[in-house]
């Protein structure tokens, strides 16, 4: 174990270096790398045209098939028909160019009959016997195809002219009503081009079933099939817009992550072959995308994991420590990982539930920080679905990331209020819980089909995992602490034991040291946990503050019991070299049995380089010249929040127990004058200690003290007796 932290002190020094530190997360990267590498290489498949499959072949990911999808949209606008209109205008247009034709005859007849009634009238008043001047049917003719168009006359014989003329008013009337009916009665319906002569066949066979005389009907006929005209168009936008609204219906062309693409023994067809080229499983060899992927992801986690330990709040050299314990733990999971991998890969596809995810968040827990092992939790299951990707298709194991994520969390959450070792395997048990219903859960969303023994299987996994978890955590945290000097509170907890044997040899050499020490422990912890420092560190620190004075316990005044105070009968110089060698010999007794540093640094520090007032001006009454320096304890001045609480409690608790029965008042401003001396005296210049916070300190005290050295009832038997115990 001394060999392993000396190395491990060579390797802190060497980070100091950034050059270190870069390289220690290169080395974290390449790590990282080698193990998820294989993990994401494409398979290589020897695939040809025609070939049969050997295998049964997934694809490895979800992508669209654009030519697919090319094709179905053609399908789909070749599926829809050419749009067509009715022009409803067409048929009013055609009905009235008939009615205007008839009309235009009727016209023509009646001024006709008024000029050869004007020309008979002026016949029969001439005196000569001359014959009317009748309007002829051919000048009727003529002035009926003058007020009728060109296109008419062009389509209208003069024969149909002709009949209509000679066919009376009555007959006229029944033939323009009967034409007129028949021609808009056809033309609501639709009349593309190729059914202009179906439509005029139908007018014409209408026409023939009226009474009418046939010289009139084969007018009418001729007149009917004239109207009649193609009412239905093709609508180009219409048809455009169906065809756009048909094509953009069709939902892409998608090939699923994990969908078969040809089974096993299967011939590879073109269609196939295609399929397979698009999702890449033809061109493995050349692809490097799943490795800049993997680049990608592994700088990420780094790139975090730095931020993380750059913005921490703590000395340099405890980052530097931190760091270390983080990279072995993250890395040892990481390897643990891989090899559980490798037995994934004989078909034990769901081994991953062993793994044991707790195990690095809660060392990290113990022994940073909670934050940063929730942090550690979701990295490593991150890494953990790639590393255990090989029984699914997919790029990542998104249950094994969940699985993995909620045991390490369960681990922190469990462990958070666990500050004795014993306790991790309670903390244990709790995680399998968890790790079983999670594993359930999973299980259950899958919907599928397993016997009892197959969830027992998944049952006995998430159980091993979690105890395993545990044990690994309890076997690793020795070497942990031992190798990196981490005092976690666990640790705290065991040397807070009062069977240790550091506090035993107090106890029993020195109880008046023990009982001053509980008391400034309950005074330091207090207050420490007011201003946001560490209680449990002051606490302990306090139980071996005074070891120091076991080495000459009866020169200290609270272990002097029915005894003549040594010090009487010395010279001031010799007393002080005893009292202030209790520090000094606190901290080599601390040093020789491997105690945390950070105890030994309270031993060494609560003191500062405060003056021993009593022997100094006893000294300087004897007439003797002495230096204040020489009446000064060595130091250092206090370097911690911690250390500097303790300094201070340790000088109140000794002021107000030396008091008869101390009012709160008194208490107050004894515990103040304290405080204030210790800051024109300098002692608390090399800590991060507020003034704002020492008045929290300040009112911690008085509470605790007032609760101490409370008033008591004097009973009847004791009225003539001095109370000696609060």
């Amino acid at each position: 174990m001394d060999k392993l932290q000396h190395y491990i002190h060579k390797i802190r020094n060497l980070l100091k270096m950034t050059f270190v530190r870069v390289l220690l997360f290169v080395l974290l990267g390449i790590i990282m790398y080698a193990t998820m590498f294989s993990n994401v290489r494409p398979e290589k498949l020897e695939l040809s045209l025609f070939s049969v499959a050997e295998q049964t072949i997934r694809s490895p990911v979800t992508i669209e098939d654009k030519e697919s999808t090319e094709k179905k949209k053609k399908e789909a606008e070749n599926q829809v028909e050419d749009v067509y209109v009715v022009k409803k205008e067409i048929a009013q247009n055609r009905v009235d160019l008939i009615t205007s034709i008839f009309d235009t005859v009727s016209e023509v007849n009646e001024e006709a009959a008024e000029e050869n009634e004007q020309a008979s009238e002026k016949a029969k008043e001439s005196e000569k016997d001359e014959k009317p001047k009748l309007v002829s049917l051919d000048e009727k003719l003529e002035r009926t195809k003058s007020q009728l168009t060109e296109e008419v006359t062009k389509e209208i014989s003069d024969s149909v002219l002709r009949t209509l003329l000679e066919a009376s008013p009555n007959h006229l009337s029944i033939a323009k009503d009967v034409t007129i009916t028949e021609i808009n009665h056809v033309m609501q319906q639709r009349i593309p081009a190729d059914g202009v002569e179906n439509a005029k066949k139908r007018v014409q066979d209408q026409i023939s079933l009226t009474s009418l005389n046939n010289t009139l009907k084969t007018a009418m006929v001729e007149l009917g099939r004239y109207a009649i005209y193609q009412n239905e168009f093709y609508a180009p936008e219409e048809t455009q817009e169906k065809r756009q609204t048909a094509v953009e219906s069709v939902e892409p062309v998608k090939i699923l992550q994990g969908q078969i693409l040809v089974e096993q023994n299967q011939l590879i067809s073109r269609e196939v072959y295609r399929q397979l080229e698009l999702v890449g499983m033809l061109d493995n060899e050349n692809s490097i995308q799943p490795f800049i992927g993997l680049a990608l992801v592994v700088l990420i986690i780094l790139a975090a994991t730095y931020y993380y330990f750059y913005e921490l709040d703590k000395p340099q050299e405890v980052k530097q420590n931190f760091l270390l314990v983080y990279s072995i733990v993250f890395i040892i999971s990481l390897l643990l990982m891989k090899g559980i991998s490798y037995i994934q890969a004989f078909e034990y596809s769901d081994i991953l539930y062993i793994f044991p995810a707790a195990m690095g968040s809660m060392l990290i827990k113990i022994l940073i920080s909670e934050k940063l092992a929730l942090y550690y939790s979701v990295i490593i299951a991150i890494c953990g679905s790639l590393i255990f990707n090989g029984s699914i298709t997919g790029s990542f194991h998104v249950t094994a990331a969940i699985y993995i994520t909620c045991s390490g969390i369960a681990g922190v959450l469990f462990l958070s209020k666990q500050n004795q070792r014993s306790k991790i395997l309670q903390a244990g048990l709790l995680v399998a819980v968890v790790n079983i219903l999670v594993i359930l859960a999973l299980l259950l969303l899958r919907n599928g089909q397993m016997d009892l023994v197959e969830y027992s299987f998944y049952m006995v996994s998430g159980f091993i995992s979690a105890i395993s978890a545990a044990v690994l955590t309890i076997g690793f945290l020795p070497f942990f602490e031992a190798g990196f000097g981490i005092l976690s509170a666990m640790k705290l907890i065991e040397l807070s034991s009062p069977n240790h044997p550091l506090l035993r040899k107090i106890l029993t050499e020195a109880p008046g040291t023990y009982h001053h020490s509980v008391m400034v422990a309950n005074l330091s912890d207090s207050a420490c946990e007011a201003i946001g420092a560490n209680g449990l560190l002051a606490r302990v620190g306090c139980y071996y503050h005074d070891i120091g004075k076991t080495k000459r316990p009866q020169f200290f005044i609270e272990n002097q019991i029915n005894i003549d105070n040594p010090h009487d009968k010395l010279p001031p110089l010799t007393s002080k070299n005893i009292i202030i060698a209790h520090a000094q010999d606190g901290a080599d007794l601390l040093r020789k049995h491997k105690m945390p540093k950070e105890i030994i640094d309270i031993a060494e520090q609560h003191h500062g380089t405060t003056l021993l007032k009593f022997f100094y001006y006893k000294a300087k009454e004897s007439g003797v010249e002495v230096k204040e320096e020489d009446f000064r304890y060595p130091g250092p001045k206090a370097q911690t929040k911690e250390s500097a609480v303790i300094g201070i409690a340790d000088s109140v608790e000794a002021a107000v127990r030396s008091m008869s029965h101390p009012t709160p008042e008194q208490i107050d401003g004894l515990i103040r004058k304290i405080i204030a001396d210790r800051l024109q005296d300098g002692q608390l210049n090399e800590c991060d200690l507020t003034l704002k916070e020492l008045e929290v300190v300040a009112k911690s005290f008085n509470e605790t003290l007032n609760g101490i050295f409370h008033s008591r009832i004097e009973y009847p038997e004791m009225t003539n007796q001095k109370v000696t115990q609060a």
